[in-house]
């Protein structure tokens, strides 16, 4: 008879410290010995600074894959994530947490580190602090710069850690800023992918992920801020649903009103993202669905300087008559000239 072998209490506590799954996930059968099996090709450390941990929570609502099977299975045939390190979702903690990531982060070019959040940078970045090193504690902004330079890729996960967000919002007293921001201050040449919103939709997660597996990071296609155009690509006006009413002068005066939102405030006309047509909530639902304009949250000027409500002026936008009307008796002035 073969000789068996058992979990040490010590290989146990390794192995749960080098685990991002949520506590909860040990309760899924037959968790231990998937997670054993698991080929770890790409690791990742994800680290969060300023943020309000939504980005993780709009991640871990992702339904198709489900978040634990982007841990624990292979996110598409053949290839595995090895998350080794999120404060949010890890059972390990205090020391075993960081070792984790220090292990990691041993492996110059060879690891895939997210930021969620904006970046303290003021007073050397000690409003925000993540761990401890010989009884001082290691910021935020440290990380960053230290993962951030051995890292093969950064992914910027929201709008925070792609451009400041609202935590960089005036007046911003702690110096908070981008990723991209503070790699330019500190000439780190490590690609960057912005993958923004306030939160971000889990597919624009999950997909930029499935695509750096299948053909690396040349295979993702960005635009000029540096987001996914498969995601980003059009704009949130020309998909909208009350199109038709902002090309026949049809406009809300209440957010109780089904016609355009764009007088009382919508940022549809100025913001790229597939909100419109991917919607949210599993496919149940998005902003202008729920009769609110779209707050622009996916752009560098989130959350804008003046009024959330204050009317922008439209740059650019597919022509009216490429949209048929609202109604089918109704026609766009622009289709009949």
């Amino acid at each position: 008879m073969p000789k068996q072998s058992f979990l040490s209490r010590r290989d146990f506590l390794k192995l749960s410290a080098t685990s991002l799954t949520a506590a909860s996930l040990l309760q899924i059968p037959g968790f231990a010995k998937r997670l054993e099996a698991a080929v770890a090709e790409i690791p990742v450390v994800w680290i969060q600074t300023g943020s309000c941990t939504g980005c993780v929570v709009s991640i871990a609502n992702a339904v198709s894959p489900k978040i634990q099977e982007i841990l624990l299975d292979q996110v598409i045939p053949g290839k595995h994530i090895s998350l080794a390190y999120n404060a949010t979702l890890m059972a390990a903690a205090g020391d075993l947490a960081m070792q984790a990531m220090e292990k990691v982060a041993e492996k110059k070019g060879q690891f895939v580190l997210i930021a969620e959040g904006a970046f303290a940078t003021k007073d050397d970045g000690l409003y925000c602090q993540i761990g401890e090193k010989n009884g001082k504690g290691i910021t935020g902004l440290e990380h960053l710069i230290n993962l951030g330079s051995n890292a093969m890729a950064v992914l910027a996960l929201g709008t925070c850690a792609c451009y400041g967000g609202i935590p960089a919002a005036p007046p911003n007293p702690t110096g908070c800023k981008s990723v991209t921001q503070v790699f330019s201050d500190k000439g780190i040449k490590t690609p960057v992918i912005n993958i923004p919103g306030c939160p971000p939709h889990p597919d624009w997660f999950v997909g930029t992920v499935a695509t750096i597996l299948i053909g690396g990071l040349k295979a993702v296609t960005v635009d000029i801020h540096g987001r996914p155009l498969a995601f980003f690509g059009s704009l949130i006006h020309d998909n909208c649903a009350r199109r038709g009413h902002f090309d026949a002068g049809r406009f809300a005066k209440k957010f109780s009103d089904p016609y355009c939102l764009y007088e009382l405030g919508c940022k549809g006309p100025v913001t790229s993202a597939d909100c419109p047509t991917r919607l949210w909530n599993n496919g149940n639902n998005w902003c202008v669905g729920c009769g609110h304009g779209c707050i622009g949250c996916v752009e560098p000027e989130f959350p804008y300087e003046k009024s959330l409500y204050t009317v922008v002026p439209i740059e650019k936008m597919t022509p009216p008559a490429t949209y048929p009307a609202v109604e089918a008796k109704q026609t766009s002035p622009s289709a009949t000239g």
